[in-house]
């Protein structure tokens, strides 16, 4: 993801800015797009050349964070379920069935015969306990934040028989079922299994998926090749057996003006995070762009509420009506991008729009003025003795972002607030969230499930927030995690996303989605429910 702009006043989209494209392009979590994509039966074979707009981080499906990250390791794992793009419905994968216990804390799952690991071993209900694991022991919430999350409670999995796993849990886990939907739960190896988080992540993984890793260079490129004999594929995938294509080659391409015009020149099949004004060009070379929108929790800032100005409960308060997000859109994005108007993004099932996110500057001023914080002389308020100022920390994977945390800048300064930006590689922001050290924090996260709020913003979850109890929030949280009925859980995952504003714990800015370039040539490029891409029923025409 990138918008990159070195000045507000000449601010132009750059690199990913497609990325935060609204759903207002998209119907349903399709693709759109203005030109029509080759017709006629699937033709397998072939190479598809693909440019990505950052280098992929690590090769372990569980560990892997950002989209152009998990667009590769994706391809090579397959999950115990997968969830219908179009309906939100968890169908089956490895698991050809399942079931659980009325308090949701046993799920029992009965495999499919016949599958393989790619290094020629068997899959059977230990691998599924290999994984899980080696996930929470092994891994850990640092190296996979999510996937631990996935696994809250966990207490071991028993394998009951080859072909039948039971996975238990000390409390009720309702959104597990969701969870095995997903790559952070995808399966590997035994061999892998017992690899460190860092042997994972160096590449030469073996998975059930319908592509197998052929080369991997870690921060450079990947290249992947069809698995032989696959034929155990998801039931929202579009047809049976193997992959269509080959090979798929992934190569490193920073620059979007390089990535779009490699596309049009016929040198890419497809690239991430196209642009709109690059439109014309790939439309004129015959080509499209696909765009979805990301489910989870929209782009936003996470304050850290112990300590700094934003322990104060009025100055988060202030903040949500200080940003105009309709002017993000408009200044950095354009018409057709979409503002967040709440703590999940649009696309999540059991979304919230929230009244309470609305651009209004008069009552961020009355919020601050009301707490003690007045003008100082220079225009950022003060209280006893103390600037109205705080950095916000974020990675280099949200580089693309600064236009629009440039912006954001100018409209809290008009109400007295000093925002300050704090760019940092990967790494040290992984670093210092461990450690604390921040006030604020800059992301989005993407899952297709209200129990993400859980994750971010729970007690036991990452609690980026750093805060202690809130008795309601807390209470929301843990319920809607032992309630299986459908209903009566989206009731409680409203009523969670409404606490987790009026407690200032998210500030949300625009929402996230996915835009790729699509040469001619390429059919059935496909977004997954999650809005990350599917390779499988891809085909190239001649």
């Amino acid at each position: 993801m990138s918008i990159l702009s070195s000045s507000v006043s000449r601010l132009v989209v750059t690199a990913a800015a497609a990325a935060v494209l609204g759903a207002a392009l998209t119907a349903c979590g399709s693709g759109t797009a203005a030109t029509s994509e080759p017709s006629g039966d699937p033709q397998p074979g072939g190479t598809l050349r693909y440019g990505l707009s950052q280098a992929p981080t690590c090769a372990d499906p569980a560990q892997a964070g950002s989209n152009q990250t998990i667009y590769v390791a994706r391809q090579v794992v397959d999950s115990l379920t997968d969830q219908d793009p179009e309906t939100g419905a968890i169908v089956p994968w490895l698991a050809e069935s399942w079931e659980s216990n009325a308090e949701g804390t046993q799920f029992t799952f009965r495999l499919k015969d016949g599958v393989t690991f790619s290094d020629g071993t068997p899959f059977t209900a230990d691998s599924v306990k290999k994984n899980f694991d080696a996930i929470v022991n092994t891994l850990g919430g640092v190296k996979a934040p999510q996937a631990v999350g996935f696994l809250a409670g966990y207490t071991g999995t028993t394998v009951v028989d080859d072909r039948t796993a039971q996975v238990n849990f000390s409390a009720p886990n309702a959104p597990f079922l969701q969870a095995t939907a997903s790559h952070q739960l995808g399966l590997l190896s035994a061999a892998d299994t017992a690899k460190s988080a860092e042997e994972r992540c160096a590449g030469e993984l073996s998975g059930t998926g319908p592509f197998v890793y052929e080369d991997y260079q870690q921060d450079r490129s990947a290249t992947l090749v069809k698995r032989a004999g696959y034929a155990w594929g998801s039931e929202a995938f579009g047809h049976d057996g193997e992959a269509y294509l080959d090979r798929i080659e992934f190569t490193i391409v920073p620059e979007s003006g390089v990535r779009t015009g490699s596309l049009a020149s016929g040198q890419l099949d497809g690239i991430s995070d196209a642009l709109p004004q690059d439109a014309p060009q790939i439309e004129g070379a015959g080509g499209r762009i696909l765009t979805t929108p990301n489910p989870g929790i929209p782009f936003g800032f996470q304050p850290n509420v112990s300590r700094g100005v934003l322990a104060d409960p009025a100055v988060r308060s202030a903040l949500i009506p200080a940003i105009d997000r309709q002017e993000l859109v408009d200044t950095v994005l354009g018409p057709d991008f979409r503002p967040a108007a709440g703590t999940l993004a649009s696309a999540t099932p059991g979304y919230l729009e929230l009244a309470d996110v609305t651009h209004d500057p008069q009552k961020a001023e009355k919020i601050l003025g009301d707490a003690g914080w007045v003008p100082g002389p220079d225009g950022i308020r003060v209280k006893d003795g103390q600037r109205l100022s705080f950095p916000v920390l974020f990675s280099s994977v949200f580089a693309g972002n600064q236009a629009i945390l440039e912006l954001v800048q100018q409209q809290l300064r008009a109400v007295g607030i000093d925002l300050q930006l704090d760019l940092v590689s990967t790494p040290e922001s992984t670093a210092r969230q461990n450690a604390g050290d921040y006030e604020s924090t800059y992301y989005n996260s993407t899952r297709a499930d209200g129990d993400i709020l859980r994750t971010a913003f729970g007690l036991d979850g990452r609690n980026l927030n750093r805060r202690g109890p809130i008795p309601e929030l807390d209470n929301v949280l843990n319920r809607q995690l032992s309630t299986t009925d459908p209903d009566a859980r989206a009731a409680l995952i409203e009523q969670a996303q409404q606490l987790v504003l009026d407690n200032g714990l998210w500030i949300p800015t625009v929402e996230l989605s996915q835009a790729i370039g699509a040469g001619p040539n390429v059919a059935d490029l496909k977004f997954e429910a999650s809005a990350r891409l599917q390779f499988f029923d891809t085909w190239l025409s001649e």
